[in-house]
């Protein structure tokens, strides 16, 4: 088996909670008394150009919560957003305790929109583990755009053989497969843990 260097993951879902996700839109939405139907419709529209770094959170806000005048600001709305996300300290320990171990380079492959992304590293400490933030507001590039994983592989001089891929999301998990990436769908600790030490990598 080619030696494992590399261990590529995603942040939300994974490490940390989801930075944007349903259910948080739903609980801005009612926090705020927005129309929660009209502000999906909108998010739905506009999303995926605010992830790709096209546009900057502020204009995704107006586009999608201040069409209208509100009686709150766009600060107030992204104080909230920003302080509603979590970690995961178990899989953020396994991932440290891997690195140590088997001198891992650590490269975050992430969909995520610039600000949130920026605020969720100097929270949860990230670049204290994290060698590489692959992420698709800095390089305009969208799982499962087989570009964005090209990218990380660049960054990270790592061949797919070399790298174990880690994502919630499925269909990003048999991407990463096809490209010859050792790619685990995270579902729980205990399941990714025990795919790891089949790949050799016990902790």
């Amino acid at each position: 088996m080619t030696a494992i260097t590399h261990l590529f993951t995603d942040l939300g879902g994974v490490l940390l909670t989801n930075g944007w996700d349903r259910s948080l839109r739903k609980l801005v939405a009612s926090r705020f008394g927005i129309d929660a139907a009209e502000m999906d419709e909108r998010h739905h529209l506009t999303y995926d150009t605010y992830e790709a770094g096209k546009i900057d959170l502020a204009e995704y806000l107006r586009r999608t919560v201040f069409w209208e005048p509100r009686g709150f600001t766009p600060e107030q709305v992204v104080e909230f957003m920003l302080a509603q996300a979590r970690s995961f300290p178990e899989m953020i320990e396994m991932v440290r305790n891997l690195k140590e171990r088997y001198r891992l380079r650590i490269v975050v492959v992430s969909n995520e929109g610039r600000e949130l992304t920026a605020d969720r590293i100097r929270r949860f400490g990230l670049r204290e583990f994290v060698d590489s933030f692959v992420v698709s507001s800095f390089v305009h590039f969208r799982k499962p755009d087989e570009d964005i994983y090209r990218v990380a592989l660049d960054i990270a001089q790592a061949d797919p053989a070399e790298v174990v891929y880690l994502d919630d999301r499925k269909i990003f998990v048999e991407v990463a497969g096809r490209m010859g990436m050792l790619a685990i769908w995270h579902r729980d600790l205990a399941t990714t843990r025990a795919a790891m030490a089949e790949l050799g990598l016990v902790l």
